[in-house]
């Protein structure tokens, strides 16, 4: 536990609590401190998927900490090079191109500016009954440039994510979820349990498997459908290879074919 941002063990599963209040804005350190735990997750053989939530009932993450820019405590003008957010960029995640595990997104709450953008760097995301999303970066006179801007016309019609970046709109869980943007909605009161019942469910998988797909997926998105197959084929995807001959995928046909539950080792 840090500061800024809990870290909790359960079993195979790190739970990464964003706490700051009111707004659990993200500053430079609470950046770091994120970064940490997702470096956490990825180092340790020992955890296999990740829980990201926030403190609170009402707000995931308001994004940046606008004081801390305004007092000069940030910079704006080449932010990602001026100031040392750590591991994995803003928020520990929006860059965080080594990180193979997944993450679930338990949002319990609004996620606005650069809360939306560290929670569509998340593999899957559980949404909260009253959580909306919203980028009102366009009256401040900025963008959305640690991560909208790059992946919401990926995840939604770009012209529904033209219109949040232009106009500032919010969106409901529900239109998100219409959209595909968010796997589930839940009550407030069932948010973690679902998570955590996806995270124990994700653990149960073999973890060079797992780690495959998200290393696989960031590889050839935005490819032509034919590179994609030869880059699989041809190009190292470390992970991926290792999983092709790993102990761990014999066990698995094993224990399909003898009608047991595997015992995957992550090897």
């Amino acid at each position: 536990m840090t500061e800024n941002v809990e870290v909790t063990r359960n079993g195979r599963v790190l739970e990464v609590k964003l706490n700051r209040p009111k707004v659990n804005a993200i500053d430079v350190q609470t950046s770091r401190e994120l970064g940490d735990a997702f470096a956490l997750l990825r180092d340790d053989p020992k955890l296999w998927v990740g829980i990201l939530t926030g403190g609170g009932d009402r707000i995931f993450s308001a994004g940046w900490d606008l004081k801390a820019l305004n007092s000069g405590d940030m910079t704006l003008d080449n932010w990602w090079e001026n100031d040392d957010y750590g591991i994995g960029g803003f928020a520990g995640l929006t860059e965080n191109w080594n990180l193979n595990k997944p993450v679930i997104a338990a949002l319990n709450g609004l996620a606005i500016g650069g809360g939306f953008e560290l929670a569509i760097a998340c593999d899957l995301i559980i949404a909260a009954d009253n959580v909306e999303f919203g980028l009102p970066e366009m009256p401040l006179g900025i963008v959305p440039d640690a991560g909208a801007l790059q992946r919401l016309p990926r995840l939604i019609p770009r012209n529904i994510a033209t219109e949040m970046f232009l106009l500032g709109r919010r969106m409901t869980a529900s239109e998100a979820a219409h959209y595909g943007l968010v796997n589930k909605i839940v009550p407030s009161d069932q948010l973690m349990d679902s998570a955590r019942k996806w995270a124990e469910q994700l653990a149960k998988s073999a973890p060079l498997a797992l780690q495959s797909v998200k290393e696989v997926e960031r590889e050839i998105e935005c490819i032509p459908l034919e590179k994609s197959f030869k880059k699989m084929r041809t190009e190292n995807l470390p992970t991926y290879k290792k999983m092709l001959q790993s102990s761990d995928a014999a066990e698995g046909v094993a224990a399909f074919v003898e009608k047991r539950e595997p015992n995957f080792k992550g090897e």
